[in-house]
C-alpha cells in the first residue's frame, strides 16, 4: 500500500519536497515552502503496464492530413489581435500577466465591451473587485452600455454551475486566477495547488464548450507570472503586459502562443478613458526630437514583423584620476554594453576606463535586438567626442568581438520604416548596403571604420 507522507510545495516555482526547508532547492527563494493540506501519496516508480487489464488504441495519422484553421474571435482591438496572432481562438485558454496597475483589467474590459457590442456573448468574472467597482470603471471609460454579463465570485464550482445553466459564452474573462478557489482540494486561494486546480477546471470547461477563456495572473517582483510554472504550460497563450506607471505607453507581448507567433507586440497608450491603440509606435518613441545633440542616435528595432524606431541616448562623463567609473543602463542589456565598450577600447583605441557611462533607451522601451550594437556604439562615440550625429540618421548592425560589423535580419524593413518617417541617412553593415534605396547609406565592415567616419580621421 502506498505510504502517506507530508508534502511541501514552493509557492513560486511549484517544486515539491517531502520535508520542510527554508530555501527552495529549485528557484532559490526563501520561506516559500508551504505544506499542502491532505499531504500527498508517495509511490515507487510503477512497473511495466499490464496491457491485458485495459487500454484503448489511439488514432495515428500522417502530417499531411487535412487540418481546418481554428475559428478566430476578433476583438476589434487591432493591437490585441496582432499580439494574439489574429484574434482569440474558440476553446483556447489565454493567460495575461503584468504588474499591478499596468492596465490588464482595463484592456480586457475594453475588449469584452467591444465583443459584446458586436453581438458576442461575453461573461466577465471579477474575483478582486466588487461588481459596482467594475461598473464605475466601465462608465468612466464610456463602456457602461455594453451588454457584458458581469459577476463577482471566487468559487469555481459556483462559476461553472452558473455558466452551465445557459448558453456558453464566446468569451469568458476571469480576473484573476489567484483569487479563485476550488473545493475539490483544501488550501487557501493563491496557493500552488489551488491555482493549478482552479485553472484546470476552467480550462476544461472552455475546451468542452468552445469558449475563449482569458485568465488574469499576478506577477512576482522579477516580472514572472506568480504561481506554479505548470500554469503557463496548461494554457495555449501567455501574454505579458509591460509598462511603467510613469510612462505613457504599454506593450502587450506574446510569450507563448500555440496558434500564432511569439514575436509580435501590441502597443497601447494610457489615456483618460482607457487604453488607446498606437498604430505607429515609432512616432510615439521619437517625439520631441529637436536640435542635434551628442550621444543620441536612432535604432530601427524589429518586433516580429513590425519595425519600431527608438532613440538611444548615451552620456559619457570624464572623472578625476583615481575615481571608480560607473556604468548604468536602462532598457538594454548591461553585459552587452560592457562588450561594446571593450571592443571600442581594444579594437578602436578609444578609452572609457576613466569615464562614467550612462545609456538609456527613450520612452522606457526595452531592446533585446542584437542589431542595436552599432547604434549604441555610435551613441557612445558621439558622446565621448561630443560630436552630434545628424538627426536624420538611423544605425543598426551587430558587433563581433573581433570588431567586425555583421548584418542583421530584416534590413530592408528597417530602412523602409526609417524612410517613411523622414530619415534620409543610414549607418549599417557593409554587407547590407547593396540594394538600399531612398536613403544615403554608409556601410561599415568594422567598428574601426565607423570610428574613423565619425571622428573624421
Amino acid at each position: 500500500m502506498a505510504k502517506l507522507q507530508r508534502r511541501y510545495t514552493c509557492q513560486l516555482c511549484g517544486s515539491v519536497s517531502t520535508k520542510w526547508q527554508g530555501q527552495c532547492v529549485d528557484c532559490g527563494e526563501w520561506n516559500t515552502m508551504v505544506e499542502e493540506a491532505g499531504g500527498g501519496v508517495v509511490t515507487p516508480f510503477a512497473a511495466k503496464h499490464d496491457l491485458r487489464s485495459g487500454g484503448r488504441a489511439i488514432a495515428i495519422s500522417g502530417l499531411d492530413a487535412d487540418v481546418a484553421l481554428p475559428d478566430r474571435l476578433v476583438t476589434g482591438m487591432a493591437e490585441l489581435d496582432r499580439a494574439l496572432g489574429g484574434g482569440l481562438v474558440a476553446g483556447s485558454a489565454t493567460l495575461i500577466g503584468g504588474d499591478p496597475g499596468v492596465g490588464k483589467s482595463t484592456l480586457l474590459l475594453q475588449a469584452a465591451a467591444r465583443l459584446a457590442k458586436a453581438g458576442s456573448r461575453v461573461t466577465y468574472i471579477s474575483g478582486e473587485e466588487a461588481a459596482d467597482q467594475v461598473r464605475l470603471r466601465a462608465r468612466r471609460m464610456g463602456l457602461g452600455s455594453a451588454p457584458v454579463q458581469l459577476a463577482t465570485a471566487t468559487s469555481v464550482r459556483d462559476i461553472l454551475t452558473t455558466l452551465d445553466s445557459g448558453a456558453p459564452p464566446a468569451l469568458l474573462v476571469v480576473d484573476s486566477i489567484q483569487t479563485m478557489h476550488s473545493d475539490l482540494i483544501e488550501g487557501a486561494p493563491g496557493t500552488v495547488s489551488q491555482v493549478r486546480a482552479s485553472a484546470h477546471e476552467l480550462i476544461r470547461y472552455a475546451k468542452e464548450r468552445g469558449t475563449a477563456l482569458v485568465l488574469v495572473g499576478h506577477v512576482t517582483k522579477d516580472g514572472s507570472i506568480a504561481g506554479p510554472r505548470v500554469l503557463e504550460h496548461m494554457v495555449d497563450t501567455v501574454l505579458s503586459f509591460e509598462g511603467e506607471r510613469s510612462h505613457l505607453y504599454r506593450i502587450l507581448r506574446a510569450v507563448k502562443n500555440r496558434f500564432g507567433g511569439t514575436d509580435e507586440i501590441g502597443v497601447f497608450a494610457m489615456a483618460e478613458k482607457g487604453l488607446e491603440e498606437v498604430a505607429n509606435p515609432s512616432a510615439l518613441f521619437l517625439t520631441q526630437r529637436g536640435d542635434e545633440i551628442s550621444g543620441a542616435t536612432v535604432f530601427p528595432a524589429m518586433e516580429g514583423t513590425r519595425p519600431v524606431l527608438v532613440e538611444i541616448q548615451a552620456l559619457v562623463v570624464r572623472l578625476a584620476s583615481g575615481a571608480t567609473p560607473r556604468r548604468a543602463v536602462v532598457g538594454w542589456d548591461n553585459g552587452r554594453l560592457a562588450m561594446v565598450l571593450a571592443v571600442l577600447e581594444a579594437r578602436c583605441g578609444l578609452s572609457f576606463s576613466t569615464c562614467e557611462v550612462y545609456l538609456n533607451v527613450s520612452g522606457g522601451y526595452r531592446i533585446a535586438d542584437p542589431g542595436a550594437d552599432l547604434a549604441v556604439a555610435a551613441a557612445l562615440i558621439s558622446a565621448l567626442a561630443e560630436r552630434p550625429i545628424p538627426a536624420d540618421t538611423v544605425a543598426f548592425g551587430e558587433i563581433a568581438l573581433s570588431g567586425e560589423v555583421r548584418g542583421v535580419a530584416h534590413a530592408p524593413l528597417r530602412l523602409k520604416e526609417a524612410a517613411k518617417l523622414g530619415f534620409g541617412r543610414a549607418m549599417l553593415p557593409a554587407s547590407s548596403r547593396d540594394g538600399v534605396t531612398g536613403l544615403a547609406a554608409s556601410g561599415f565592415a568594422t567598428l574601426g571604420a565607423l570610428v574613423d567616419h565619425m571622428l573624421g580621421r
